[in-house]
């Protein structure tokens, strides 16, 4: 198959273009949308620049003059929006918390255009160091740019066949989970789980499957080895933990085993999942300390020798945005960050110059916490990349220092003197560590892209101002479908109305966890016990991870997916599951393939690697975009199930054809993955 080489220095092509700026708009406003489902439904975001990559070059194609850095373009624009979308990994908790009654526009899309574009400007820098100069492997990065340069390839490959750029692989995914999505969430005639509920002695044991097919496709790309620690945490929670607890717990009269084991696993088995994360993702960065500290020394050298200029005489491969751009975009982003912040005080009980003491001290923390923390994600980004780095860990550590700040600052300015002032602490916290995971989230994804870039021969400056023109344009999309997505379906723990079904309400687990963590930062009122023992057991894994680690091979226990399949709902973390082992075997079954025909091993599983990656993000994008679709059709009709065609009798029979369906599905991705070249 041809490909194109990285384009020269001498040679200038359209990049930035408006053509496709506005396609990179459009396909933000698609893949925001679904990581923002996603995110609030799992608790994992999904990597938008390889199909955005793939949208780009079948929809530029059509136009002449489309070329390889043009697709690039497009492709960081709606890489950056998409990652952002990683805010709600902790801005719902001021829901949650009650402290807002929904996702006010203003202050949602300043805290993130804010937060997301400091990303950026802090990871300019870093470009030269990191990404040039480095030997970091960068791995989403360098799959992006061969893509790329496969797809933006003249139309035939050496035999004379079509190319395909993978878009059709891509919208069978998506259509087949829109269909199944639109059936169970919005017809209801398929169910979205299934669930037994048994008793064993005292004990309460609960068996699910989940049908979701986003999650499904979420598995795909988690990959085995998170897919069986997942495993494992269902196993430990559902056959361990909630078996024993509800034996030597009382169960309340007039309580059902589905009401009391729900109960135990909200209000104890959960928090044993948030020790493990906790104690993994301190681990994991810790791990990284050495990395992290030469990323941010990597950082202040590049800014001590001036980078940003943009000389005539300097390479076009070389030229990042102008250091007094840098300045000043810099010194406006502060400037809306204080302004949100203080907006944000206002109805606080405090006088203006404690107010703004704390602004002063939200903004600083903000700006110097983060410039450290775009230095640490770029290096851990480069290192195990995007997907794999902790950005739920830079969260966690996060909302523990500023809340332990405000809580020093608020006792000082007496704003803990009264309830009304204690919830504002919490909700400073939280607001605050929402412009972190921004930045880290931005950081994390930028230098990926711009290590996509370095390879094709795009020019840096103008991926910049694409990663920023991404940024405005996500944060601009993430208010209303969050506001939209709370109204219609509530989160776990919040919900807008009274009457609403908290089973079909979505998860937000690390908005949970760090609001939980901020609450009793200031309340002292935290689950230690099971918070400890998840500590404990994350320990204990840890070791064992370790052990495996140091004996070589490929066998390793990810302690941070074990807490998520702790602390997620069982029919979430057993549909993730069956797309881990789904990508398991589809893989070994291509190898075998491939080595009884003599073919090259390598060119057959990346073929059915890329092709089940596309198909799994097309899963995910078309279960979020109808689940998106479905929250505006019942906001507008204020009905709980306004679509459906069947009654609550109809539930035992929705879960058959929910299974037939399910199975149905995951058996046709199947053959698309093995089907001939």
């Amino acid at each position: 198959m041809q490909r194109v080489d990285r384009i020269d220095d001498a040679v200038s092509l359209p990049e930035l273009t408006i053509r496709g700026i506005i396609l990179g708009a459009l396909i933000t406003v698609v893949f925001t949308a679904s990581n923002i489902y996603l995110g609030l439904k799992v608790g994992l975001t999904f990597s938008s620049a390889i199909p955005a990559a793939v949208i780009s070059m079948a929809v530029l194609r059509l136009f002449p003059g489309a070329n390889i850095l043009e697709n690039n373009m497009v492709q960081t624009q709606a890489s950056a929006a998409g990652t952002l979308s990683s805010i709600i990994f902790i801005l719902p908790g001021l829901v949650m918390l009650g402290h807002w009654q929904g996702f006010p526009f203003w202050q949602t899309l300043a805290i993130c255009a804010a937060g997301g574009m400091l990303g950026v400007i802090f990871s300019i820098p870093l470009r030269h160091a990191m990404v040039v100069q480095s030997d970091l492997p960068y791995p989403e990065g360098v799959a992006a740019a061969e893509i790329l340069r496969v797809g933006s390839a003249a139309g035939q490959d050496a035999t004379g066949k079509k190319q395909a750029t993978g878009l059709a692989d891509l919208m069978a995914g998506g259509l087949a989970a829109g269909l199944f999505s639109f059936a169970a969430g919005g017809l209801r005639l398929l169910a979205e789980g299934a669930n037994a509920w048994l008793a064993a002695g005292a004990s309460v044991v609960r068996l699910s499957m989940g049908f979701s097919l986003a999650l499904v496709g979420a598995g795909y790309l988690v990959g085995i080895v998170g897919g069986l620690a997942m495993l494992l945490g269902l196993i430990l929670t559902w056959g361990i933990a909630v078996p024993w607890l509800t034996a030597i717990t009382p169960m309340p009269s007039g309580a059902t085993l589905q009401s009391f084991g729900t109960s135990v696993w909200s209000s104890q088995a959960r928090f044993i999942g948030a020790g493990t994360i906790g104690i993994a993702a301190i681990w994991t960065l810790g791990t990284l300390f050495k990395p992290m500290v030469e990323g941010v020394r990597a950082s202040m050298g590049a800014l001590r020798g001036g980078a940003g200029n943009s000389g005539g005489e300097i390479p076009r491969t070389q030229r990042d945005m102008p250091a007094m751009w840098i300045g000043i975009i810099t010194l406006v982003l502060l400037v809306v960050l204080a302004i949100t912040f203080g907006h944000f005080l206002a109805p606080a009980p405090l006088d203006a110059s404690a107010s703004w003491k704390l602004v002063a001290c939200a903004v600083l923390f903000a700006f110097v916490f983060g410039f450290l923390v775009a230095a640490a994600c770029g290096y851990m980004a480069g290192l195990v990349g995007s997907s794999a780095s902790p950005i739920s860990g830079i969260g966690i550590i996060a909302v523990i220092l500023v809340s332990l700040l405000i809580l020093g600052l608020g006792t000082l300015e007496g704003l803990l003197d009264t309830p009304e002032g204690g919830k504002f602490a919490i909700a400073l916290a939280i607001f605050t560590t929402s412009a972190v995971v921004a930045v880290a989230s931005i950081s994390n994804d930028n230098l990926q892209d711009l290590k996509t870039g370095w390879l094709v021969g795009a020019t840096p400056w103008r991926q910049q101002v694409a990663l920023l023109i991404g940024c405005a344009v996500g944060a601009a999309v993430i208010p209303p479908v969050l506001e939209l997505l709370y109204h219609a379906y509530g989160f776990a723990g919040a919900l807008p109305r009274a009457d609403m079904d908290p089973n079909a309400a979505l998860a937000a687990p690390q908005a949970t966890l760090m609001t939980a963590i901020a609450t009793g930062i200031f309340t002292h009122q935290l689950n230690w016990t099971m918070i400890l023992i998840g500590v404990g057991l994350g320990v204990v894994l840890i070791s064992i991870d370790e052990m495996l680690r140091r004996r070589g091979g490929v066998a390793r226990l990810p302690v941070l997916a074990v807490g998520i399949g702790i602390y997620l709902p069982p029919t979430i973390s057993s549909a993730l599951v069956v797309g881990a082992v789904l990508s398991w075997w589809l893989l070994r079954t291509e190898r075998r393939r491939a080595e009884a025909r003599g073919d090259d091993v390598k060119t057959v599983l990346d073929h059915a690697e890329r092709r089940g990656t596309l198909l799994a993000s097309g899963l995910i994008v078309g279960e979020s975009l109808v689940g998106v679709a479905l929250a505006a059709i019942i906001g507008l009709s204020g009905k709980e199930v306004p679509l459906a065609v069947v009654g609550e009798g109809f539930a035992a029979t929705s879960q058959w054809l929910g299974l037939a369906a399910f199975v149905l599905v995951c058996v046709g991705f199947c053959r698309r993955v093995l089907a001939a070249r």
